[in-house]
């Protein structure tokens, strides 16, 4: 039997559509298995997560476009994307996994969903939230953010800068005293959150399994997540 940590990574789905399929980059799995870890898609079927909770060592939560629960956003907005039934398994897994302090990774949706978790708060649209917020909605594109000192994420990346690519159209933007702001786009808005009371629960708010098929300081996000797995 392999010794390898068994990641269990969500699957995505064609909400831009009509919601009939699975649809997501391969490089999620990719990512994963450069860092020495077993990725296996997860599909939307509520009667698994007990099982995946307890037989897999970390839980990755990608990116997606749907509509997260009116309570989670701020001054009433509420979200103008779709609903999926992606969102009541994800939910499920991620506080299976948080319960038992196994490892958890967010990406983009993935990262507002555990900050939402803690007690934070979103806004559905970043550039409503300030006249000098960017565009982030933007593939293609890259902008630099700055890590916090002391932070987990510091510690995997070394801290400083890095550049990253920007595409999403929600965000957190009001924080619990659960959790930490670890990195800053320039202007201002909150671009990854870690947990302190886990052993390991993070998430980046840039698409980093996109950077994984070449050399970039962002992928020891995945070796950092893999080897915590390997503890699990």
């Amino acid at each position: 039997m392999s010794a390898k940590p068994r990641i269990a990574v969500i699957m995505d789905e064609n909400t831009s559509v009509d919601g009939t399929r699975y649809d997501m980059t391969k490089n999620y799995f990719v990512a994963v298995h450069r860092a020495g870890g077993m990725p296996f898609g997860i599909p939307y079927f509520m009667d698994m997560v007990e099982t995946v909770v307890d037989e897999f060592d970390g839980f990755m939560n990608v990116g997606g476009r749907f509509a997260f629960p009116d309570a989670w956003y701020v001054g009433g907005q509420v979200s103008k994307a779709p609903r999926s039934e992606r969102l009541d398994v994800e939910l499920a897994l991620m506080r299976g996994f948080l319960e038992r302090d196994k490892p958890v990774l967010g990406i983009c949706n993935g990262m507002q969903v555990l900050a939402a978790l803690h007690g934070c708060r979103l806004s559905p649209d970043v550039r409503a939230t300030g006249a000098q917020v960017l565009e982030h909605d933007k593939r293609g594109y890259e902008h630099p953010v700055a890590i916090k000192e002391g932070t987990l994420l510091s510690r995997i990346t070394g801290g400083g800068m890095l550049s990253v690519n920007t595409f999403h159209r929600e965000s957190v933007i009001e924080l619990s005293d659960r959790v930490v702001a670890c990195a800053h786009a320039d202007d201002g808005v909150i671009e990854a959150i870690e947990v302190p009371s886990r052993r390991f629960a993070l998430g980046v708010q840039w698409h980093q399994e996109l950077f994984a098929r070449r050399d970039h300081p962002g992928n020891g996000i995945f070796d950092a997540f893999v080897r915590a797995a390997e503890r699990a």
